[in-house]
């Protein structure tokens, strides 16, 4: 690339030939910091903590060399936590797309703080893929309005099974990171009852 070429495209990121570069202070005042601003805001977060909280996990047996381990971070995750195995419970459904109505009848049952939906979806040659991913997903993100609680997406939706792998191992593992998220807002529908 020509350094003509490149002065060109710099002076046209900077607002052309001739123009005042325009600032943010010359377009509007300052936004407020929100160490001042911030201070006087309610602002609601989760805990960390699981002592106390009672779980649900919806488990998916497609894809099972994936979704054991899904599992195993999400039980590792909760333990960890302070959640007592006594507080767990985990069905298994044949597939993904089973995930939302076993979810349904067990956030129904009025024993769980949060419920986890865990699955692997992986890409395959035909359209199918597609329609299981957008089902389940209207489905789990559904539920949270219908049953007033957290219901967490822990379905892996990947375009191959290197991809799935890589997110149900020990370094990176979406299970434990589903754990994660339905402690903190488990803490969070507690706080705003």
């Amino acid at each position: 690339m020509s350094s003509g070429v490149k002065e060109h495209g710099r002076r046209k990121a900077e607002g052309g030939k001739g123009k005042r570069k325009k600032t943010v202070s010359s377009l509007s005042p300052s936004p407020p910091r929100l160490s001042t601003f911030g201070s006087h805001v309610q602002q609601w977060e989760g805990g960390a903590a699981g002592t106390g909280f009672r779980f649900g996990i919806v488990l998916s047996r497609f894809n099972q060399s994936i979704t054991d381990p899904l599992l195993k971070g999400a039980l590792q995750l909760l333990e960890t936590q302070g959640v007592r195995p006594e507080d767990i419970e985990v069905v298994k459904v044949p597939g993904a797309f089973e995930i939302p109505g076993a979810a349904k009848k067990l956030g129904s049952l009025g024993r769980f703080h949060a419920l986890i939906c865990l699955g692997a979806v992986i890409q395959g040659e035909t359209p199918h893929f597609h329609y299981i991913c957008s089902e389940v997903s209207r489905g789990i993100g559904q539920l949270s309005l219908e049953l007033g609680m957290p219901v967490i997406f822990g379905v892996l939706t990947t375009n191959s099974m290197e991809q799935a792998i890589a997110r149900s191992g020990n370094e990176m593992n979406k299970g434990a990171e589903a754990a994660m998220a339905a402690i903190e807002m488990a803490h969070i529908y507690q706080k705003l009852k």
